[in-house]
């Protein structure tokens, strides 16, 4: 994010709200982290078989964990991408076209 200051500042200067870059920010961090949530669910199914017998009393494709599990790290993944959304929207945008 420390190299997009100047974007941001500009955005901000031409009339962007500080929800529209956080918005921004939120959704190019979960279009980087979608394909990796993706990978991993595919190759949980994958491996799956293979973890059978560490389970206790849990189906090896018990679509409750694999969805509490996606669940969770796309929280982490949101989380993740936060907090450079909101040092992005305090920007100031004077300050950020003078980075430049």
């Amino acid at each position: 994010m420390a190299q997009r200051t100047a974007e941001f500042g500009i955005r901000m200067a031409l009339g962007a709200s500080s929800g529209d870059v956080r918005g921004l920010v939120l959704k190019q961090g979960l279009i980087l982290s979608s394909p990796g949530l993706l990978f991993g669910l595919i190759g949980s199914l994958l491996l799956a078989r293979s973890m059978q017998s560490l389970l206790f009393q849990v189906s090896r494709f018990d679509p409750l964990t694999f969805a509490a599990m996606a669940g969770v790290l796309t929280l982490v993944a949101l989380t993740a991408c936060l907090i450079p959304a909101l040092r992005a929207t305090s920007v100031d945008p004077m300050r950020a076209l003078r980075y430049q």
